[in-house]
């Protein structure tokens, strides 16, 4: 039987692609994109994106009216969060600073600020192709080797309040969460819909995976 996945649409995110790639992994179910939330509440799934900058995200999504809907998401069906949906989903980001939805603990730091970063002399943001080490098995590493390399754009990144919520880590020079997992969520802070084969490879996993 056919699903429907929602991307959440709330201004901000690399829609367009995100549905392109799911489409292609899983070509048997619905996918939507949508600002509507009686959408998302109606999705088997759903997919958090965002791009931009952490203070705009969040206004969109107040403004949108879909923050009671993610909310509502993230506690009861597969959720996947995209770069700054990942972020949102913490406490607080220095971005701003802003608040974010709380639905985990943690905060959101800025790459600019670690020592690591500026004695490494590093650009800030963090783009490009960086490798992935998972911290712990999970159905969305199914089929993917550790190590393996994604696509980053970034100029902060997410820490965990509790360590057990970290799912992969990458280094800018400094070992950062590049993924999160927790019950029915998890999000990635690299970009899965434009890290090729390897990325359509963790959408797959999502589109199947039942927590």
């Amino acid at each position: 039987m056919a699903q429907r996945i929602a991307i959440v649409d709330y201004g901000m995110g690399n829609l367009r692609s995100v549905a392109k790639a799911l489409a292609q992994v899983a070509p048997g179910d619905r996918v939507e994109i949508s600002a509507h939330p009686e959408v998302v509440r109606a999705a088997d799934r759903v997919v958090f994106p965002g791009q931009g900058a952490m203070p705009d995200c969040m206004r969109g999504l107040a403004e949108s009216g879909l923050g009671q809907a993610v909310r509502e998401a993230a506690g009861a069906k597969p959720f996947l969060g995209l770069c700054i949906g990942l972020q949102m989903l913490f406490e607080e980001s220095a971005e701003g600073p802003t608040r974010g939805l709380g639905l985990l603990p943690g905060r959101v730091l800025a790459f600019r600020d670690a020592a690591e970063t500026r004695e490494a002399g590093l650009k800030v943001p963090h783009m490009g192709w960086n490798e992935v080490w998972q911290s712990r098995p999970h159905p969305l590493w199914r089929g993917i080797r550790d190590g393996e390399r994604f696509y980053f754009v970034h100029s902060y990144y997410g820490v965990p309040g509790d360590p057990a919520l970290t799912l992969g880590w990458a280094r800018y020079p400094h070992a950062f969460t590049a993924a999160i997992a927790r019950d029915n969520i998890v999000a990635t802070q690299f970009h899965p819909e434009k890290s090729a084969a390897v990325g359509l490879k963790l959408l797959a996993n999502f589109a199947t995976w039942n927590p």
